[in-house]
C-alpha cells in the first residue's frame, strides 16, 4: 500500500530500535508522562463533576427551583399553580411560605430559615422526605406548630423528637422601634440530614402554621413553589409565568440564593483543570527534548535523504510524524486508563478503606461517605484534544531544525 515518504520513515523511526538507548528512554518517559497527565485530568475532573452532581441533587433538591411570589399573601394558590403547570418545563407546583428567624434553646441561639410546606405535597418538589433520620415529615399537623430541623441544628442544641424549642421572628409593629420580636413555641417532630450546609440553617413547619405566625388567614400562602425539568431554565420559566399572571406576582429562583455557590464550584473546576493542563503541557513538551536528540542522532540519515532528493519539507514532516505518534499513543493510553479509573474510582476508594480499615470520607466530616465520580464525554474529548494539540506543537521546532541541516556539514562530522 502506498504511503508518503515522511509517514513511512517517521513511523519507522518511532518503532525502530535506536543506537542511542538514552534517546529511547527519554521518548518512553515523554509518552508515560503524557499518559499520566491525561489520566490525572480525566479522573480529577470526573470526581469534581461527581461532587457537583451531589451538591446539585442535595441542595437544589431542598431549596425551591423557582417560586411565584405574591405581592400580597395569596388567598387561593391553586389557580396560580394551575397556570404554572401549563408551562411544559414545570413538573410540580405546591404552596410555600418562607420566613427568617432565630431559634432559642436553653440560652443558645441560632439564625434559621423557616419554610412553610404542605407535607402531603412536599415530596413533589423536595427530597426532604427521603432524608428524614428521626420522626416523620407527615407529623407536621396544622395548628400543632411542629418543626422538622436539620441534623446539624439538632446536634448543636442536642434536640430529639418531642423536645420543644422557641422560634423568634421579627414582626412589624407601630411601636417606636418599628419591629418587635414574636415568639412561638415549636415541637420537634422530625430531623433531616441531606449532608449539606442546609442541615444547619433550614427548618420546616406546616404552611398553615406559617400563615398563623404571619397573622394571615390559615389558607393564605406567600408563594407557589415550582419544580422544573431544566434547572438552568428556572429563571426564564418563572419569569414567564409571573409575567403572565400580572403585576401582583413576581418570580424568584435558585440562582438568587445558591447561584454564588455553583459559580464558585464552576470556577474551581476551571482553575483545577488549567493547573492539571500544565502537567500535560510539561509532558508534551518533553517531546521537544526527545526529538532534538533524535535529530542529532539521525544527522547522517538526514544528509543522505537530502542528497537523494528529499526536500526540507519532507524532512520536517518525518520528525513531526515521529513526535505526533509519541503524543497520540501517550494520549490514547492516558485517555483509556483515565476513563477506566474514573468509572471505578468509587470502588477503588472503597477497596482502600476496606484494606486499611480507615474511612477516607467519613459521613461525620464530609457530606458524602464515598468518592463520587461522573465521567462526561465532553471532558474526555477536550482533554484528549489538548493532549494531541500540545504534542503536535511540540514537534514543530525540532522538525524545523532537522529541515535546516546541510548535507555536507552533517556528513563531514558524522
Amino acid at each position: 500500500m502506498f504511503r508518503p515518504l515522511s509517514i513511512f520513515i517517521g513511523t519507522r523511526y518511532t518503532r525502530a530500535k535506536r543506537r542511542n538507548r538514552f534517546v529511547s528512554f527519554i521518548s518512553m518517559t515523554s509518552m508515560i508522562g503524557l499518559a499520566l497527565g491525561v489520566l490525572a485530568m480525566i479522573v480529577v475532573l470526573s470526581v469534581m463533576n461527581g461532587f457537583q452532581r451531589e451538591m446539585s441533587s442535595r441542595i437544589l433538591g431542598m431549596v425551591p427551583h423557582a417560586t411565584i411570589v405574591g405581592v400580597k399573601p395569596i388567598d387561593d394558590w391553586q389557580p396560580v399553580a394551575a397556570a404554572a403547570m401549563k408551562n411544559p418545563e414545570v413538573t410540580a407546583a405546591v404552596p410555600f411560605t418562607e420566613m427568617e428567624g432565630m431559634l432559642s434553646y436553653k440560652g443558645m441561639m441560632q439564625p434559621i430559615q423557616i419554610s412553610g410546606v404542605d407535607p402531603a405535597q412536599e415530596g413533589k418538589v423536595s427530597i426532604v422526605a427521603q432524608h428524614i433520620v428521626q420522626g416523620r415529615l407527615d407529623a407536621l399537623k396544622p395548628g400543632e406548630f411542629g418543626v422538622v430541623l436539620g441534623e446539624i441544628t439538632a446536634r448543636r442544641f442536642r434536640l430529639n423528637v418531642g423536645d420543644k424549642i422557641t422560634l423568634i421572628v421579627p414582626e412589624v409593629s407601630t411601636a417606636p422601634g418599628g419591629i418587635t420580636p414574636r415568639m412561638q413555641r415549636l415541637n420537634v417532630v422530625g430531623v433531616f440530614k441531606v449532608g449539606a450546609e442546609l442541615d444547619g440553617s433550614m427548618g420546616l413547619i406546616h404552611v398553615s402554621d406559617a400563615a398563623t405566625m404571619q397573622h394571615w388567614e390559615p389558607n393564605q400562602v406567600q408563594s407557589v413553589r415550582l419544580a422544573v425539568k431544566d434547572l438552568y431554565a428556572a429563571p426564564k420559566v418563572s419569569s414567564d409565568i409571573a409575567t403572565g399572571l400580572g403585576t401582583d406576582f413576581k418570580a424568584d429562583d435558585w440562582t438568587h440564593t445558591q447561584g454564588s455557590l455553583f459559580s464558585a464550584m464552576k470556577m474551581e473546576k476551571t482553575m483545577i483543570g488549567l493547573l492539571l493542563l500544565m502537567i500535560v503541557a510539561v509532558a508534551a513538551f518533553n517531546i521537544i527534548a526527545t526529538l532534538i536528540m533524535v535529530v542529532n542522532d539521525k544527522g547522517a540519515d538526514i544528509a543522505i535523504l537530502r542528497t537523494i532528493g528529499a526536500t526540507p519539507r519532507q524532512i520536517m514532516a518525518i520528525f513531526m510524524v515521529q513526535g505526533t505518534v509519541i503524543g497520540i499513543v501517550g494520549t490514547i493510553i492516558g485517555g483509556v486508563l483515565g476513563v477506566i479509573a474514573a468509572l471505578n474510582v468509587s470502588e477503588m476508594v472503597g477497596w482502600v478503606e476496606r484494606v486499611t480499615g480507615q474511612h477516607i470520607f467519613s459521613s461525620d466530616v464530609y457530606f458524602v461517605s464515598n468518592l463520587p465520580s461522573e465521567l462526561q464525554g465532553g471532558d474526555v474529548l477536550l482533554i484528549c484534544s489538548a493532549g494531541f494539540i500540545l504534542s503536535f506543537l511540540a514537534t514543530v521546532y525540532p522538525a524545523w531544525r532537522a529541515a535546516k541541516i546541510e548535507p555536507a556539514h552533517a556528513l563531514r562530522y558524522s
